[in-house]
């Protein structure tokens, strides 16, 4: 008989909130929770409001796991927008509509500020006037919230535009901002992407969503756990605990490895939320494709966190006027889109730089380069990701405490240290196995083994027994992602 003691500790895991503990989707309490989730909401797919309220207390849940009560601050989000949101379709006069506009963002941009920025800015003031003005405050930043945020945000200005209906009932709205296999680190749905689909009767599966997905969470599973960790444990972690002991040359290989770190472990949950989703019946946008095989810093933001990128520019750069009302004024509007960027990742200069890198080499690019860069081949795309590798150095300063100056000086002037071929010995094999799941080859493989049902099969169950038994056997470290 199994020790009652031994349940009941499992069962207060499963219910209690720990904070240096979230819940993940590469831990094997997730994986277990959605086994079970799965196989009742399958007799669900076709009593609507059943299936919602059931899916509603699930995503609740996981967001209990992950931030404990600011769940109430979800809730009273939705309760806020979805309020706002019917009286700005029943509202005639577009004064009104645009008041209501600008109360709806005014609730839902101070909450992100409040949470996200507060402390920034006070630091920002007390260093303006040279005094301590405020103490600085201990605010727990909910995870997900500059995503729901966004997505609470869509869904007020595609109702403004008039390219949806208003949400029918309140749990449909709920159901949207708060479906969990999106609601911590995106990929940020737009309201008239998803809330047509929230409703759909039955729910349908096809056998291609069901591969599909199988195939995404296995992956991305596979990213995440054993490609992101392993690099970040083994490498990463352990140049940038104490950059200034390591050379040039290794601080490079550094930034290097926590390029591909964090896009295995961003596009790797990425690819589980999409996957997830799927198996449930919906379908969510891209959010990478190969990013680091962009020839130009322009393509590189089509390939990189896409979900982002096409909500700034459908929200902000068209609304601000997009390239319609001159070259001046186009580099303008991509300077706030830039800027906005930069700060929406976190409440540090470092974000501010990174945001402002980027509007500096798009302008360049828009100005004159991306010409000569179309016609290229090779160089084109070596240009591209060592400007893109010197970006994330920005991160890793935020992340790892390592001053910005100290980094950039040991990045770019030449010091003494371990030999590049002891190193490249040592990691160059991890460093190569995680540079090909950073390229299309793993897709195009994929599309390849469609054809033979066996294969695909050994190829998903291999995936699956290396990524689970690493699962298992190690302690899996959050989301970079949850961060921002």
């Amino acid at each position: 008989m199994p020790d009652v003691s031994s349940v009941c500790d499992k069962i207060t895991e499963i219910l209690s909130y720990d904070p240096l503990h979230p819940i993940l989707f590469s831990s094997g309490l997730f994986l277990f929770l959605f086994a079970g989730f799965a196989f009742f909401y399958q007799f669900m797919r076709r009593a609507v409001m059943l299936r919602m309220i059931y899916v509603v207390l699930f995503s609740l849940y996981f967001y209990y796991k992950t931030s404990g009560l600011f769940l109430f601050l979800l809730v009273g989000m939705s309760v806020s927008d979805y309020v706002i949101g019917r009286f700005l379709c029943a509202a005639r006069k577009q004064s009104l509509r645009k008041w209501l506009v600008a109360l709806s963002l005014t609730i839902d941009i101070g909450v992100l500020c409040y949470f996200k920025y507060t402390n920034f800015f006070i630091g920002l003031l007390n260093d303006v006037s040279g005094r301590d003005w405020l103490d600085f405050q201990n605010i727990f930043l909910p995870v997900g919230i500059s995503f729901f945020t966004f997505q609470s945000i869509s869904y007020i200005i595609d109702l403004y535009k008039r390219r949806i209906d208003p949400a029918d009932q309140w749990i449909d709205y709920l159901f949207y901002l708060s479906f969990f296999p999106q609601l911590v680190a995106g990929p940020i749905v737009k309201a008239r992407d998803f809330m047509p689909q929230i409703r759909q009767k039955p729910i349908v599966v096809t056998r291609e969503m069901f591969g599909m997905g199988i195939f995404l969470i296995i992956s991305g599973l596979f990213k995440k756990a054993i490609i992101s960790d392993y690099i970040s444990l083994n490498f990463v972690d352990r140049i940038f605990d104490n950059p200034l002991l390591y050379s040039g040359f290794e601080n490079l290989m550094g930034v290097y490895g926590y390029a591909l770190q964090i896009y295995c472990d961003f596009s790797g949950y990425s690819d589980m939320a999409i996957g997830i989703a799927l198996l449930l019946g919906f379908r969510f946008p891209k959010n990478f494709d190969a990013p680091y095989h962009s020839a130009t810093i322009t393509e590189f933001w089509r390939r990189w966190h896409i979900s982002l990128s096409s909500w700034l520019k459908d929200y902000l750069y068209i609304s601000l006027g997009g390239n319609r009302k001159g070259l001046k004024r186009q580099i303008f509007n991509l300077f706030v889109v830039e800027l906005l960027t930069g700060i929406w990742h976190g409440a540090d200069w470092n974000f501010i730089c990174w945001g402002l890198y980027y509007f500096v080499l798009l302008a360049i690019e828009k100005l004159f380069l991306l010409k000569y860069l179309e016609k290229g081949k090779f160089w084109p795309h070596v240009y591209t990701l060592f400007l893109v590798v010197v970006g994330w150095a920005m991160f890793v300063g935020n992340d790892y405490g390592v001053g910005f100056g100290e980094l950039f000086h040991r990045l770019f002037v030449p010091t003494g240290g371990v030999s590049p071929v002891y190193f490249l010995r040592n990691y160059g094999v991890l460093l190569a196995v995680s540079a090909v799941c950073c390229t299309p080859l793993i897709e195009t493989l994929w599309n390849a083994l469609k054809k033979r049902t066996a294969t695909r099969v050994a190829t998903v169950l291999v995936l699956l027994v290396l990524s689970t038994a690493y699962v298992v056997g190690s302690t899996n470290s959050p989301f970079l992602y949850f961060n921002f």
